[in-house]
């Protein structure tokens, strides 16, 4: 080893620092010349990013944007992680999800890297009483049992635990959590509640005889799935959580045990900052929650962290599989405990051998090949995470006092207040969908009418009632389902004539953008040949600004004349005579694509 003289030589001791004053004259300068005149001062604003929560990504951290000190990793307040070691000693629990009765994939996924199994139980999932042959074979001492199994979870406790005693598996040696989540199911079915009385006695169990098992489990994908936000994701949770401890502790549990009976779930986005800055909120936030029923000891908070449901696409699903690699990033660099992968035809049906191959590699890969779990909570000491994780965990916890102030979590749900926050959150997010703000790839933007479509056996259908789940390709594929309806019935799909003016350099970005843009509702742009041999009955004009000044109308016209019902012109709006509407970046796609299909008659 080398070690260089320290001879007080500073290579940047001629450059000056430069001041944020400094640096937003210039931003600003350069966005004048962009035709937008702002101050210097609000030069930083304007290039900031709105998020969710009230909340905004800017373009510059420096040392002034502060947040309180996260401390260190297995100590309060656990922004850093649950444990000192955090991830080191061997990567996350890389968990997979089995709602079919397949002991042959579970045993592949176990052979191949998976070091947990996910299991949907009862209604909807794998019948209780076959819960023994999809174990078949597994080595239920060194491969952990997380349960889903809604109202069934009594039963299917009673006999994952038959089956550790009927296996030999010492009581200290189990390992999962049996997945007791009355206020979730409420919140996925409407049902009315069940009792809280075999939940609370599962718990004293496990507190007592098995402490490798956790019998509760705070879900927030529901409130995730029906598209919340991170902030009420975070909120809804504590205050799942908190609704727990208090029936917990009223059966006879302390503090301490009741907080060690709880896992938490948090949906993983392909935001990866987002995701990371939750995950460490939500740490810091149940920490807060710990010390104030007087258990700061107790406050670490454990996660299993899932690739969001509402991001998978079911159109080129295979993006999916980029989607969830960022999200499993992002859970791994925030500090969950357990990943779950969600295989990539998740949204079709159920998964095949190489989807929950692919889904099992992206944790191997992070982890193994990548050495992301080598190094304890990666992101912290940067500016924008620490200070992105301080205003989450701010707007996480106004939002859990006001359920709290409402009532709690049971009252929030049954008076539909919680309902229609999310309701009010998902529709100003779909209004951004619809204008292609958020875009989604493969469905809103670059989609391939040419795509074969990924075919799968249908999954059990999921508990329903409840909350909705929604998806971010929803209103689009709703759109592409009535293209392939008209495509079954007449054997083409709807098409639109797109007309290019002038050269190649004044068309191609405009036509690039209407092509997209139409196939995204499952129109069939054409662009060879003349508007007469194309079969289309609407017309998008693609050419630069200087050329729709001199020849929109004429051309319009013209078609109009050769039978053209409706001429857009992909631009900004402008008054040409006979161009019935236009299309350009912010417009309402799935409203433009909508009444365009209704208009050719594809209901």
């Amino acid at each position: 080893m080398t070690v260089l003289p320290d001879d007080g030589l500073s290579l940047a001791a001629e450059f000056p620092d430069p001041t944020l004053e400094q640096w937003q004259r210039l931003v600003a300068g350069v966005l004048r010349k962009s035709g937008k005149e702002v101050s210097d001062t609000a030069a930083e604003e304007a290039l900031s990013t709105a998020l969710e929560d009230g909340l905004a990504s800017r373009p510059l951290y420096t040392a002034r944007d502060s947040a309180p000190d996260p401390g260190l990793p297995g100590f309060a307040p656990f922004v850093r992680g649950g444990r000192a070691e955090g991830n080191t000693t061997g990567g996350w629990d890389v968990r997979q999800r089995h709602s079919a009765e397949d002991g042959a994939a579970v045993l592949a996924d176990l052979e191949n890297g998976v070091t947990s199994l996910w299991l949907v139980a009862g209604a909807g999932g794998i019948p209780v009483p076959s819960l023994g042959r999809v174990l078949d074979g597994v080595y239920l001492d060194l491969a952990p049992v997380a349960l889903d199994a809604g109202r069934d979870v009594e039963p299917a406790a009673r006999e994952l635990l038959r089956l550790y005693a009927e296996r030999g598996v010492a009581k200290e040696a189990a390992r999962g959590t049996l997945g007791a989540d009355p206020l979730g199911h409420e919140a996925r079915t409407g049902d009315e509640p069940f009792d809280f009385a075999p939940v609370a006695g599962l718990a004293r169990l496990c507190a007592e005889e098995y402490p490798g098992l956790r019998a509760l489990t705070v879900d927030a994908l529901p409130y995730h799935e029906a598209g919340g936000s991170a902030a009420q994701e975070l909120g809804c949770s504590l205050a799942t959580g908190v609704a727990y401890l208090r029936e917990l502790t009223a059966a006879g549990l302390s503090v301490e045990h009741a907080c060690g009976q709880l896992e938490f779930r948090y949906a993983a986005t392909a935001d990866q900052f987002l995701t990371i800055a939750k995950l460490r909120a939500a740490r810091r936030l149940w920490a807060r929650v710990a010390e104030v029923c007087g258990a700061p000891g107790a406050g670490a908070q454990v996660q299993h962290a899932v690739t969001s449901p509402v991001m998978m696409a079911r159109r080129d699903p295979w993006v999916n599989m980029l989607r969830t690699t960022v999200a499993t990033l992002a859970a791994g660099v925030g500090g969950a405990d357990a990943v779950t992968v969600l295989p990539f035809d998740h949204a079709i049906g159920l998964p095949d051998a190489f989807a929950r191959r692919i889904a099992r590699n992206t944790s191997t890969i992070l982890v193994e090949e990548s050495h992301l779990s080598r190094v304890i909570d990666p992101a912290g000491g940067s500016w924008y995470v620490e200070r992105l994780t301080d205003e989450l965990a701010h707007s996480g916890w106004e939002f859990f006092q006001r359920i709290e102030r409402e009532g709690g979590q049971a009252s929030a749900l049954r008076s539909g207040r919680l309902g229609q926050d999310l309701a009010n959150t998902w529709a100003a997010r779909s209004a951004k969908l619809a204008k292609r703000r958020e875009p989604v790839t493969g469905v809103s933007e670059f989609p391939s009418l040419a795509e074969r479509p990924v075919e799968r056996a249908p999954a059990p259908a999921s508990p329903s009632g409840g909350l909705p789940r929604v998806r971010r390709d929803e209103a689009y594929e709703t759109l592409r389902a009535r293209s392939d309806a008209h495509l079954a019935a007449t054997g083409s799909r709807p098409r639109i004539f797109l007309a290019t003016l002038g050269p190649a350099a004044a068309h191609t970005a405009r036509l690039s953008f209407a092509s997209n843009l139409f196939q995204a509702g499952g129109i069939e742009p054409v662009t060879e040949g003349t508007f007469e041999d194309s079969g289309a009955t609407e017309v998008c004009l693609c050419s630069s600004d200087a050329l729709y000044e001199e020849r929109a109308a004429e051309v319009a016209g013209t078609l109009k004349a050769a039978g053209a019902r409706h001429v857009f012109l992909a631009g900004r709006p402008g008054q040409y005579p006979g161009v019935d509407s236009h299309v350009f970046a912010g417009c309402d796609t799935v409203a433009v694509l909508s009444a365009t299909l209704d208009r050719m008659g594809v209901s």
